[in-house]
Order: structure tokens, then C-alpha cells, then sequence
């Protein structure tokens, strides 16, 4: 029972720092970057977002057995989708003005790849309510980092935090950071802290943007499927070379000399 807690905890965790989707793992950085002008809209795509999350999981890591893997991923897309219209229809009948402030981010979370991350990467390989828990944590990980570059750019750039003026009036704000080139700032400065904090734990950094450098090559078999497919490719370019340049030009000396 305890071991069983403290995996369910452990899958909720490692969402908020060793595997924060935004800043580790480096996922959904299209709406994190064009949503994070201000907290208000950094919450309200978060939950979105981690509703969607949660119960895509659920439902995919119930399904898992039943789905066919060669067509897994449109069918994990029309179940995202679904989430994704009922978020969009209550959104719009509760808060119409969030709909117009998250504007076509709103139904772009079907094809945000967090979500479809987590399908592949973790609830099509394990059990309903350990999925639930990592959705959660995905989602309070994203939802953190959203609100955290929100209240970043929004104080910086207009004085303001969730509308209400925080700085004296004469400050003029700083309005690159409410421009893209003040959000990749912000989103790099955080990426560097979290390594930071991260490398002090132990973990390791990320340095390269590729799969070996993500902290899902633990448990992500893409690695080793790319890896063997790209042996035969390099056993093949050698071979080339090798006949071209070694072997055809000993045969043609040979022939001369007969």
C-alpha cells in the first residue's frame, strides 16, 4: 500500500521539476510562449489544458488493450478532440470572455503535444490511475510554468499582475517582454534555473535537444527503434564506400595485370 502511494506520488511529482512538460521536456512551447503575457490567460489555458490531459489518460490507458497500435495515434487524437470540444462548449457558455482571450489556443490543445506526448509516451503503457496522476502532474507543471513566465512578463512589461497595478503608475513597462522576443527571455532563464535546480539534485541536464537528452529515454523505446534503423543505414553507407574506393579499384588492378 505504501509502495503504491508512493508511486502514485511519484507520478504526480515528477511533472512539476524532473519532467516539467514546458521546461524539460520542452513541449507546448507554442502556447506557452504566446499565451504567457499575462497570469489570467496562463490559468485559464492551464486548467484547460490539464482537464484535457487527465481525462484523455484515463480514458486512453483504460483503452489501451482494445486499441489497435497501428492506428493508436488517430485514435487518440478523436479522443482528445472530444475532451477538447466539451472544454471549448463549457468554456464558452461559463466564460466567453476567456474564450476570446485564449482565442484559436483554445481548440489547438487537441494537437498540443503534451497531450499527445503523454498518450504515447506513458498512458498506453500503464495502468488507469497511474495515468490519471501523471496527466494531473503534467498538467499542474504546465499550468505552474504558464503562470509563473505569465506573472514574469505581465509585471515586467505592463506593471500589472492579473490587472491590477502593482507598480507606481509612472512606470513606463518594459513592453519587449510582452513581445515574443521577451517571452523566449523569460522561457530561457527559466529553462536554465530548472537544469540548474535539477543538475544540484542529481539529475541530468539538458543540453542537447535530442532524444537522448530527454528525461523520458528511460522509459521511451524510440531510442532503440532509431538506433536500429539507423545501423543498417550506416553498415550500408560503409559498404558503399568501401566497394567504391578499396575493392573496384583492386579488381581493376588485378584485370590490368592479367
Amino acid at each position: 500500500m505504501a509502495e503504491t502511494k508512493t508511486s502514485l506520488w511519484h507520478e504526480f511529482s515528477k511533472g512539476l521539476i524532473k519532467e516539467n512538460p514546458v521546461l524539460r521536456l520542452v513541449l507546448g512551447c507554442c502556447s506557452t510562449l504566446a499565451l504567457s503575457t499575462a497570469a489570467s490567460n496562463s490559468i485559464g489555458m492551464g486548467v484547460a489544458t490539464t482537464f484535457v490531459l487527465v481525462c484523455s489518460n484515463a480514458v486512453i490507458s483504460a483503452l489501451r488493450n482494445v486499441i489497435p497500435n497501428k492506428v493508436r495515434i488517430p485514435c487518440y487524437i478523436v479522443i482528445i478532440a472530444g475532451f477538447v470540444s466539451v472544454v471549448q462548449m463549457l468554456i464558452e457558455a461559463f466564460s466567453p470572455g476567456l474564450k476570446d482571450t485564449l482565442g484559436i489556443y483554445l481548440p489547438l490543445i487537441v494537437v498540443n503535444c503534451i497531450i499527445l506526448g503523454r498518450a504515447e509516451g506513458f498512458a498506453n503503457k500503464n495502468k488507469v490511475l497511474p495515468s490519471i496522476m501523471d496527466g494531473l502532474g503534467m498538467g499542474c507543471g504546465f499550468t505552474l510554468t504558464l503562470l509563473l513566465m505569465g506573472t514574469i512578463r505581465e509585471i515586467l512589461g505592463s506593471g500589472t499582475f492579473f490587472g491590477l497595478q502593482v507598480l507606481p503608475s509612472m512606470y513606463p513597462g518594459i513592453i519587449i517582454f510582452l513581445l515574443p522576443p521577451g517571452g523566449f527571455f523569460v522561457f530561457g532563464i527559466l529553462m536554465a534555473i530548472t537544469n540548474y535546480i535539477t543538475e544540484r539534485r542529481g539529475g541530468k541536464p539538458v543540453l542537447e535537444m535530442n532524444c537522448s537528452s530527454c528525461p523520458m529515454s528511460g522509459c521511451c523505446g524510440h531510442i532503440e527503434e532509431k538506433q536500429a534503423a539507423h545501423a543498417p543505414a550506416q553498415v550500408s553507407a560503409q559498404s558503399a564506400v568501401e566497394n567504391k574506393f578499396i575493392r573496384e579499384p583492386a579488381e581493376k588492378e588485378k584485370a590490368g595485370e592479367r
